[in-house]
């Protein structure tokens, strides 16, 4: 499943919604520290902005930050009618406590979709700004026409970030869902009975050919470095068995991005016309 395609075209789409949209659309993100591999994740979101006509409005923390500062800037963001989204980039330095920033992010404005309102609107099926990597894995089975009605759907992780949305909205599309963890007892045969599996847990080598039924498709959300090499979640081999696999790189990652930036516009949508929130 080719992610860098169907990201380029979801990037037209919301160049062309915000052409439509007629008015300002800026992604305000915070990076606080000197994290290279962060530093890296928040220029390739800020270029992506730019090429759909997105203002990037960069702020640069210093590892001393406090959180008291950081939640200052987060609430002049909030009232900022610039930024139409807000994307605090995790993780943060120790002294700060990253679920008190991500509750005083507006929800309208949380375009990770990582704040709990928008998490229980998830929940409740009428997700409005849902986390940019699982709705980029959903664009991937919606695109290739995976049949999701009565599937079985095995999520191999837990986080909040990844492996429990993507599981609530698999459910949404009426698969039959199974999250397995580092204590599922013979992972193997669960995997094995899936005709969709998701590997989300960031070890290498996670899923091999012997958990995968012929002909499942097979999402690789992992982003290892191996040797020098980046590596997902899943076993070279599986690609012998899969009937449908995500390369890594070039699978859900430039989804994520893509996703990312269709929140951002659909926030601004949300506040340009004042909707009701969170739409289905």
């Amino acid at each position: 499943m080719d992610g860098k395609q169907l990201a380029a075209r979801v990037r037209a789409d919301v160049a062309r919604e915000i052409e439509e949209l007629g008015l300002p659309v800026g992604l305000a993100t915070v990076l606080v520290g000197e994290d290279e591999a962060s530093a890296i994740y928040v220029r390739g979101k800020q270029n992506a902005c730019r090429e759909v006509g997105i203002e990037p409005i960069d702020h640069r923390l210093s590892p001393e930050t406090s959180e008291e500062e950081l939640l200052d800037l987060v609430l002049e963001l909030n009232a900022d009618e610039r930024v139409t989204g807000i994307l605090v980039q995790l993780p943060l330095p120790a002294q700060i406590n990253e679920d008190r920033v991500i509750q005083n992010i507006l929800p309208i404005k949380d375009v990770d979709g990582f704040h709990p309102t928008n998490a229980g609107f998830l929940l409740q099926g009428r997700a409005a700004l849902p986390p940019a990597t699982p709705s980029g894995i959903m664009e991937l089975l919606h695109a290739y026409d995976i049949p999701l009605v009565g599937a079985r759907a095995v999520v191999i992780g837990r986080s909040n970030i990844v492996g429990k949305p993507v599981a609530m909205l698999l459910l949404a599309e009426h698969a039959t869902v199974t999250i397995c963890h580092s204590r599922t007892r013979d992972l193997s045969t669960v995997a094995r009975e899936a005709d969709v599996v998701v590997a989300a847990v960031g070890r290498p080598g996670t899923v091999t050919a012997e958990m995968v039924q012929p002909g499942a498709t097979v999402v690789d959300v992992g982003i290892n470095r191996v040797d020098g090499h980046v590596v997902g979640d899943v076993d070279a081999d599986v690609r012998e068995v899969a009937g449908l696999l995500t390369p890594v790189p070039g699978g859900v990652g430039p989804m994520t991005i893509a996703m990312l930036l269709r929140n951002t516009v659909r926030a601004a949508r949300f506040q340009a016309e004042l909707l009701a929130f969170p739409l289905t």
